[in-house]
């Protein structure tokens, strides 16, 4: 499993403190086992920390409010990903409206995803090809 620095360590445990109300709701879902995976709430990885983290399929949940496409968020949220996929960990980013809306097709969504990454990987259960 991807380790993050100190810095996300401790990053990571004031974020678990401060989830928005759609991190919140999703992950209700998923800590029930919505998708049948293990998932982890803001985990640490390198300098990141990621919303939501399921090893099993090498995969990230990031839930994206309104702030994500404004000045250099897209920018550094593709820096970020492209730092993800070198370390062999694919993200889904799913917009916080959706899981306002949409919870059932959010999961739905996610569970599609992490299947298909699970059964591409040779060892059951990878993201993104490393670099």
């Amino acid at each position: 499993m991807l380790k993050g620095t100190g810095k996300a360590y401790r990053r990571s445990r004031a974020l678990r403190r401060e989830m928005s109300l759609p991190e919140i709701l999703l992950w209700q879902q998923l800590r029930r086992q919505a998708t049948g995976r293990k998932w982890r709430k803001q985990h640490p990885a390198g300098p990141y920390s990621l919303d939501f983290y399921c090893d099993a399929a090498k995969l990230c949940v990031e839930v994206d409010g309104e702030a994500h496409d404004r000045g250099d968020r897209p920018m550094t949220d593709g820096e970020r990903d492209a730092w993800l996929v070198r370390h062999g960990i694919a993200t889904l980013r799913i917009p916080a409206a959706e899981i306002l809306g949409n919870m059932d097709g959010a999961l739905a969504y996610i569970d599609l995803r992490a299947q298909a990454l699970e059964k591409s990987s040779p060892d059951g259960g990878g993201g993104a090809p490393k670099a």
